[in-house]
């Protein structure tokens, strides 16, 4: 994934300088090429500006952990299906803490 955090502060650059939204846009595809982000995320991050956000910085993300993935979790999974495999996959995954599709494929 491409950090745009350098295009964003172009886009700030741009938006108090008085140019548009297009003009904004056209500039980043001129001086990042094919590496510049895309015509939405640019006029989202203009209208953010517009509206008074001063940061640069993405929002932070609200939800789980991906912590699921890591072989404890891998473990722990295959401890409790080898104590008792009468276990159904709605109870491991809630013993556990993970979602039913990720405890489904371990």
């Amino acid at each position: 994934m491409a950090d745009f955090r350098e295009q964003r502060a172009c886009i700030k650059f741009c938006f108090k300088l008085g140019k548009t939204a297009t003009e904004c846009y056209e500039m980043l595809k001129t001086a990042f090429g094919e590496q510049a982000m895309g015509r939405s995320q640019t006029f989202q991050w203009f209208s953010r500006f517009k509206a008074g956000r001063t940061s640069i910085d993405d929002d932070k993300h609200s939800g789980q952990q991906v912590s699921s993935s890591m072989p404890e979790m891998n473990e722990r999974v295959r401890q409790i299906i080898h104590v008792d495999r009468r276990r159904t996959i709605d109870e491991v995954s809630m013993l556990v803490g993970i979602s039913l599709r990720t405890c489904h494929n371990i």
